[in-house]
């Protein structure tokens, strides 16, 4: 018998980091790392696909509540003609016209898109016993393309043009997945770098990622000139004129701002600096990457969709795409994002950190090294040494690369005990007096108790 969608279940997850200032920065002063959590359950018991969309903390509440309302237009669903239709299935969720003139194509209500969409992969994954890279690198072009919505790119990306892109990479899949197993992608990491830390804690972690292999070393900036080069000046001491680091402003800057900054720490030699402004700002971003050359400009972590992806290759604005795994429209809005960096020769450099999102856009390089732009030294994948343990597979990182996970699905399931431990308000750690004073002054709020549909056995 068929197997079919049988019910959906949310969670929402919240981790206190903010106590100890991890993921802070000039943007973004106290996050706390949390997950807007979706399972999708099936009439087989023992198959399931998890995803969630990654808040830092106040609003995750509302994002379940999107999740929830997007979730029940896949009721019922039997899960091969969900695999064989996933084009359809994406297009519809970002059509629904009530719903998308809360958009269009961005908010809440986008990424409740990409949470379905994602718990579907896993779920397509997890039926055919290989992980979410695999199952991707895999697929035929015509497969493939057919996942893509083009509706508003289709004059920076064509099906035919999207299409060549792929058969021209299948002569080297085997080969990109022989050199994946061995290798992995190469990461860098932004786990010495945030802002709240002191100057100890950062050249101390910093050695320590050096140490392990990484390559390249993040830093956060922009809250005062004066600090980022003092920081700046301390860290060169430490690595060396010539190590690789990058600076991220998290938006902080206008755009005159961002061009008076950058070209003032012009000295450090820095790979690149990341969100110099405000996400949307394409002319903004093109300018700026026109006025701090050589100095590259990297961005889309918050590009909320491939619009605005098209835009930045279209203008020049970038040298670097930073794709996220729970920003847009899921893996199938990813795909599109992908190809049209491999047709504009843009690097795709995928933002990780939060809870999660290094498990999930590992998935995502992994499937662009073997079936899109192979391996090459411009291919960096962000790494944040935080919540791994939460996760049933948790990313592996070997002498500064990711290696390929080989558990069925898009790694994206937490741990049952992490998700009981966590959900707010409900959660263990949240009644505590420690959790029930951080929710006070950090002043979380909550439109609901967890679902009983929603608490884990």
């Amino acid at each position: 018998m068929p197997t079919h969608i049988s019910n959906q279940r949310t969670f929402d997850v919240r981790f206190p980091t903010s106590m100890h200032l991890d993921g802070s920065d000039a943007m973004n002063a106290d996050p706390d790392y949390s997950a807007a959590y979706l399972r999708i359950e099936t009439s087989d018991a023992a198959l399931f696909g998890d995803a969630f969309v990654f808040t830092i903390g106040r609003g995750n509440e509302v994002q379940i509540e999107a999740i929830k309302i997007l979730a029940e237009k896949i009721a019922g669903l039997e899960i091969e003609y969900a695999f064989e239709n996933i084009g359809e299935i994406a297009r519809e969720l970002s059509s629904d016209s009530q719903l998308r003139w809360l958009g269009p194509d961005k908010g809440v209500f986008h990424m409740a898109a990409g949470a379905v969409l994602n718990a579907l992969w896993d779920l397509f994954a997890k039926s055919r016993g290989m992980p979410l890279w695999k199952l991707l690198s895999s697929m035929t072009p015509e497969q493939l393309v057919a996942t893509i919505d083009f509706r508003f790119i289709s004059d920076a990306l064509s099906p035919a043009e999207a299409l060549e892109i792929l058969q021209r990479g299948m002569a080297d899949r085997a080969k990109n997945e022989k050199i994946l197993l061995a290798n992995g992608v190469p990461a860098y990491t932004t786990t010495p770098g945030w802002l709240g830390y002191s100057d100890e804690k950062m050249l101390k972690l910093s050695q320590e990622a050096k140490d392990a292999g990484f390559n390249l070393i993040k830093y956060k900036c922009g809250k005062s000139l004066a600090d980022d080069t003092r920081r700046l000046t301390k860290i060169r001491e430490l690595l060396g004129p010539d190590f690789p680091i990058a600076i991220d402003a998290n938006q902080v800057w206008d755009v005159d701002v961002a061009i008076k900054w950058v070209n003032a720490l012009a000295e450090f030699k820095l790979s690149w600096i990341e969100e110099p402004t405000h996400p949307d700002d394409v002319l903004g971003h093109s300018r700026i990457a026109r006025e701090i050359a050589p100095t590259p400009v990297a961005t889309g972590e918050m590009a909320s969709s491939r619009i605005i992806f098209k835009q930045l290759l279209q203008s020049d604005a970038i040298k670097v795409m930073q794709i996220d795994a729970t920003r847009v429209a899921g893996v199938n809005e990813n795909i599109a994002n992908i190809l049209m960096a491999a047709k504009y020769g843009v690097p795709v450099c995928p933002h990780a950190g939060g809870v999660g999102l290094c498990e999930v856009v590992q998935h995502l390089a992994m499937f662009d090294a073997i079936a899109v732009t192979g391996h090459h030294n411009k291919r960096l994948v962000e790494f944040v040494d935080h919540l791994h343990e939460h996760f049933i597979e948790p990313t592996k990182i070997l002498h500064g690369a990711y290696l390929p996970p080989q558990r069925p699905g898009a790694s994206t399931q937490m741990i049952d005990a992490s998700i009981a431990e966590y959900d707010f308000p409900n959660g263990n750690f949240w009644q505590t007096p420690v959790g029930k004073a951080h929710a006070i002054k950090s002043k979380m709020t909550s439109s609901h108790a967890s679902d009983k549909n929603g608490a884990l056995s």
